[in-house]
């Protein structure tokens, strides 16, 4: 038998693909009986799993209606982007880089073109050696909800080349074992995609 918290770990997966596949819409009701008889199980685990996404601010349960995902709001993105810049310095400092880890990085960076869905695959990589799976635990559910303001902004060739040039600094400094600079060149890079995003914005 399929232990509960192994069931409901495999349901919020589930809905994270729907979510980002676009299947899931800001403001719409997600229908539990319907994603239940997806993967086959109850309807159990999959309000045990909307909890969790309720928690990471994904989605809001209202009252006679069930959970919807949440609407996008500009101090929430600012918040959001400020807290991940933040995490994700402290995921970078609590990450070992060996010879192989950073080869494997630059191979990465090399392979691939820097548009905004490289640049997150990018920063995933950087930190996947990361000691505590809590912090990522967390940084994943941040950027699970940031997914749906990123979806807000329009492409640009000139953007997604200073993405590159600013994680290719992030790369070389942490090459150089200059941590610090990496740090701020991090930082960086998440406020100027915040700032793209508010820029979306009419009225908060």
């Amino acid at each position: 038998m399929v232990q509960p918290q192994i069931l409901r770990d495999k349901v919020k997966c589930y809905l994270l693909k729907q979510l980002k596949a676009g299947k899931l819409q800001i403001g719409k009701t997600i229908n539990l009986a319907a994603v239940a008889r997806e993967i086959g199980t109850s309807v159990t685990p999959v309000r045990e799993a909307l909890s969790q996404l309720e928690h990471a601010r994904i989605v809001k349960a209202i009252p006679n209606r069930g959970f919807v995902i949440q609407p996008l709001r500009a101090k929430e993105a600012r918040h959001l982007y400020e807290t991940l810049a933040q995490l994700e310095v402290m995921a970078l400092e609590n990450t070992e880089f060996t010879s192989k880890s950073i080869e494997a990085l630059q191979v990465f960076f090399n392979d691939n073109f820097h548009s905004l869905h490289t640049s997150s695959s990018f920063h995933e990589h950087l930190i996947q050696d990361c000691n505590n799976p809590i912090l990522i635990q967390i940084l994943n559910d941040i950027k699970a909800r940031l997914f749906f303001y990123e979806q807000m902004l329009p492409e640009n060739e000139n953007v997604d080349r200073q993405m590159g040039t600013q994680n290719k600094a992030i790369l070389d400094a942490i090459v150089e074992d200059n941590l610090p600079t990496a740090n701020l060149i991090l930082k960086m890079h998440w406020m100027s995609i915040l700032e793209r995003v508010q820029g979306q914005f009419t009225e908060d």
